[in-house]
């Protein structure tokens, strides 16, 4: 029997991690955080981590740098990090953004790797 179970998850009321991100909803294949209001920063450190991570620019603007490569990100842009690749990125202005991670990047403590 397939799977149908429907979840909701009102991002008002969603658990917040420790670098601001809001988990949104999450199955047991691919998960979903909102980045909100981020304010402008310079370079994160540089890290990698196991999961595949999409994401899509609402408002603002960011300049990811992945394996050397430099990607501006402005609202209507999406982009990938694929799993194991070194970045980083700075925030250039106020920025909200919505990532999918694949398999789900908090679960099992994938967050800390």
């Amino acid at each position: 029997m397939a799977d149908t179970t429907v979840t909701k998850v009102s991002s008002a009321h969603s658990p917040t991690g420790s670098q601001g991100e809001v988990y949104l909803a999450s199955g047991k294949r691919v998960s979903m955080r909102l980045w909100r209001g981020e304010e402008p920063t310079q370079d994160k450190p540089k890290h990698r981590h196991e999961y595949e991570v999409v994401g899509y620019v609402i408002a603002g603007r960011a300049e990811l740098e992945i394996e050397g490569q430099t990607v501006r990100l402005e609202p209507g842009d999406s982009w990938v990090v694929p799993a194991g690749s070194e970045h980083t990125y700075r925030i250039l202005e106020t920025f909200t953004a919505v990532e999918a991670t694949a398999p789900p990047a908090q679960v099992h403590g994938r967050e800390k790797a």
